[in-house]
């Protein structure tokens, strides 16, 4: 989910320029590591081993993506740039018409999995548009190049890159036509293979887990991974505060999440902030940059499970606030769109 979306501009501009200079590459099937690979998805998964040279021979190694996984937009923007790429009228209003189109089904993923629509809405909207932008990489190329060319996280993405291969196996389609974000994630809310193993959720009941076209999936596979990572039905999300000196020392400026305290904790140190939950609730205290300098935000256990989704504060800031604008949209849209049926 971490890197299911969002490149600016100028980086999907940066990758491709640097494609076209430096070129692709073919996979080596006889280089250690991958042969290690292959020898172990046929032993421990029983994958076709003809199959399994067929398609990794086919897969292109892709120095766009290394740039893009170095300089992703969340460590690489300050939060009032970041926020600006997905808070807009038209994302809004957009986020408000694909709510009133899927609302029963909407209604349907949140009261099973206790999670607010907005946010299944938000997360669509941050991630791809709303479904719209999927990502124009071969999943396989992804994963293999984040495999075996980005030594930072090639435990990690071998992972991913067996989880597809066996989701491939799994839901009987190719992997060399599936294309997603350039980490891998695929579908409408940018799953990551193990992920959509996981959680991926048959809610249209069909047989098949389909997270590009069958919203009730979609929805209730966001739910469903939400919940699974701490979401609290009826909890609070993020809430904006006024602190002192004291309590700013406890949140560096950081791109991850800052270390967990309680509300109490926060309070006895200076925070002012309304509407919070008890004196013993879970809390992160959130670093804001805007142009004028810092400001702060408190996070609750919802905004911790959003962080499951993407690690990066930034990504669940900018799901919450775009949550709480097409919140104070949909009983007007909703009702005019009752009055036209």
């Amino acid at each position: 989910m971490r890197y299911g979306h969002r490149l600016c501009l100028w980086l999907i501009a940066a990758g491709s320029f640097l494609a076209a200079a430096v070129g692709a590459s073919a996979l080596d099937l006889h280089a250690p590591p991958v042969a290690r690979f292959i020898d172990r998805m046929v032993a421990h998964d029983a994958y076709d081993p003809r199959e399994l040279r067929r398609v990794l021979g086919a897969a292109r190694l892709e120095p766009a993506i290394v740039a893009a996984m170095d300089r992703p937009a969340e460590k690489a923007l300050p939060w009032f740039r970041y926020r600006s790429i997905f808070i807009d009228e038209r994302r809004i209003q957009e986020g408000v018409d694909f709510w009133v189109a899927h609302r029963h089904a909407l209604r349907r993923a949140s009261d099973r999995t206790g999670v607010a629509p907005q946010y299944l809405v938000a997360i669509l909207g941050v991630e791809t548009y709303y479904g719209r932008l999927t990502g124009g990489y071969r999943v396989i190329d992804a994963l293999a190049t984040l495999a075996f060319d980005y030594p930072p996280r090639a435990t990690f993405f071998r992972r991913q890159l067996e989880q597809f291969l066996l989701l491939a196996r799994d839901h009987d389609f190719d992997p060399l036509t599936v294309k997603g974000s350039y980490a891998g994630a695929m579908g409408a809310p940018q799953f990551m293979p193990s992920s959509y193993r996981r959680f991926g959720v048959d809610a249209s009941i069909d047989g098949r887990v389909d997270l590009w076209t069958d919203w009730p999936d979609v929805f209730e596979s966001i739910g469903y991974y939400l919940r699974e990572n701490g979401w609290v039905a009826g909890g609070a999300v993020l809430r904006d505060a006024t602190v002192g000196a004291a309590v700013a020392a406890m949140a560096p400026h950081t791109t991850t999440l800052g270390p967990r305290t309680t509300v109490g904790a926060l309070r006895a140190a200076g925070l002012r902030i309304a509407d919070a939950p008890g004196a013993g609730s879970r809390a992160w205290l959130v670093a804001a940059e805007q142009p004028h300098g810092l400001t702060w935000r408190v996070g609750f256990e919802n905004f911790r499970a959003i962080t499951r989704y993407n690690r990066s504060p930034l990504y669940a800031m900018a799901v919450h606030d775009l949550a709480v604008a097409l919140r104070r949209r949909i009983p007007a849209a909703v009702a005019t769109a009752g009055r036209a049926q």
